[in-house]
């Protein structure tokens, strides 16, 4: 009961969108050797910067967490090879900071201000070792050679691509500028339109210059990618990053939410390109998102997260799991299959994002003293809804809102969590073998970004509050399809 991956891949020389299911916004992607390195937006989840490894593009492998500490709200990064050196540049609380590390896997150098506030940062250096880095609306700034500080004062080289005034969109913002040089051009690819709200906001443009700085020229073929419709399955789609093959093969990834799936968060999805006989790219005719796309060459590594333990190889929480909003120390021990979470005024919920549409969960719960531990399933702080146990017996939890317990004999239960394309049961059993249905059921449809803003996903949660400690352990995970 342990399958937490959705394969992209089909055996079969083809792979179906998304390459990873589930909520990794923000893609940003580099290409060292014959390895593909990936990183999404943290947001407010602790350790941050799951560090994705691939082969073959569509089949990816946790490998570290680069930041493991909590250090605010991390929204879209940029992962760099440059020099011998990893660097992850990336907005916290909207400061630009940087992250740099010798290999991917780690250890990374805790997060250092470059000098300049903004989100959305991409890296780019020239072929004369000047590096710059662009930002937010279309903004530049030249960086010192370590890639470290901003050298310089910042200046605004592109307003972003004029799309038509009839299009339903967010809005014209202009965001996620990454750079890309090839055959004596500065590549830009832009985000525009607004990365929420109706299916058909979102989109990826292109534009080009010879010089980072500009003049830029958008693209004939923009957009490069965009939901036409309000029916298609991937909406909103956006945020695209550009990779190379060792071979000379062209690739886009991008995220997008899943039509009527949108509480999965946006998903990462991926597509070829092919340049133009003028020096553009764009989508290949007859390929489309939701349909078979030939796979890119290259040996398939473990794809997903293939261990959902609490603990990790180096001691540390597993790559499944994060904390929410930790800002303070939390007290907990683990092992490889339990968690042991003190409660108290500075307790967090430790979460987990599933990546199905259908799927069954289960924990035992454990509690001490007058704690209450709570197996949830969580938005934010205040939308989450599931079922608790205290020493006053079992607690529906609906929005927040904790009922009257129903009394029970012991402080050890096992607890089950049944989400059917939205509709949540609860089940609670106390020796794992007969199992009651639980009174309290919820429906979850609506747990998204354009209903409850923050842009964040579905996920589950086991949160230990009131005072005492509480142990979760043997979380199991299965698909429903």
């Amino acid at each position: 009961m342990n399958d937490v991956q959705v394969k992209g891949d089909q055996g079969n020389g083809t792979y179906i969108n998304p390459i990873l299911a589930g909520d990794y916004a923000d893609p940003t992607i580099v290409r060292v050797g014959n390895d593909y390195y990936m990183t999404h937006s943290s947001f407010e989840f602790a350790p941050g910067f799951l560090i994705w490894h691939s082969t073959d593009l569509v089949n990816w492998e946790p490998i570290a967490k680069a930041l493991t500490e909590y250090a605010g709200n991390i929204w879209a990064p940029d992962l760099v090879y440059y020099d011998g050196q990893y660097y992850i540049y990336a907005p916290i609380d909207e400061e630009i900071m940087v992250l740099t590390a010798t290999t991917p896997a780690g250890p990374w150098s805790p997060p250092r201000k470059v000098g300049i506030r903004g989100i959305d940062p991409g890296h780019i250096a020239d072929g004369n070792g000047n590096r710059y880095l662009f930002y937010g609306s279309g903004n530049m700034v030249e960086l010192t050679p370590d890639g470290l500080s901003v050298n310089g004062v910042p200046r605004k080289v592109y307003e972003g691509w004029r799309f038509p005034e009839e299009w339903v969109v967010e809005g014209k913002f202009m965001e996620s500028p990454k750079l890309t040089y090839r055959n004596g051009y500065f590549y830009l690819t832009v985000a525009q339109g607004g990365s929420s709200g109706p299916a058909t906001s979102h989109m990826v443009a292109s534009a080009r210059s010879r010089f980072p700085w500009g003049p830029y020229e958008d693209s004939p073929y923009n957009p490069i990618l965009r939901t036409q419709g309000r029916n298609e399955k991937w909406c909103s789609k956006g945020h695209g990053s550009i990779v190379d093959t060792q071979g000379g093969d062209w690739w886009i990834v991008y995220h997008a939410y899943e039509k009527g799936y949108y509480t999965l968060g946006r998903q990462t999805l991926l597509e070829p390109l092919e340049w133009t006989e003028d020096g553009w790219f764009r989508i290949p005719e007859g390929v489309s998102s939701d349909e078979p796309i030939r796979k890119p060459v290259g040996p398939a590594v473990a794809h997903g997260m293939v261990d959902i333990e609490f603990q990790s190889d180096s001691g540390g929480l597993g790559y499944p799991w994060s904390w929410y909003k930790p800002k303070s120390a939390i007290d907990y021990a683990v092992d490889r299959r339990a968690v042991t979470i003190s409660a108290g005024l500075q307790s967090v919920p430790l979460v987990f994002m599933p990546v199905d549409h259908a799927y069954e969960a289960q924990v035992e719960i454990e509690f001490t003293g007058d704690a209450i531990g709570q197996f949830l399933l969580f938005y934010n702080e205040s939308t989450y809804s599931g079922l608790g146990l205290s020493e006053d017996g079992l607690h529906g939890i609906i929005r927040g809102w904790r009922t009257p317990a129903r009394p029970l004999p012991y402080r050890h239960i096992f607890v089950r969590l049944i989400n059917m394309e939205h509709e949540v049961v609860f089940y609670y059993s106390p020796d794992g073998t007969e199992w009651t249905k639980f009174e309290h059921s919820f429906e979850t449809s609506g747990w998204h970004h354009n209903a409850l803003g923050g842009f964040l996903a579905l996920r589950m949660a086991l949160w230990a509050q009131g005072s005492g400690k509480v142990t979760f352990k043997n979380f199991a995970y299965r698909s429903m399809h």
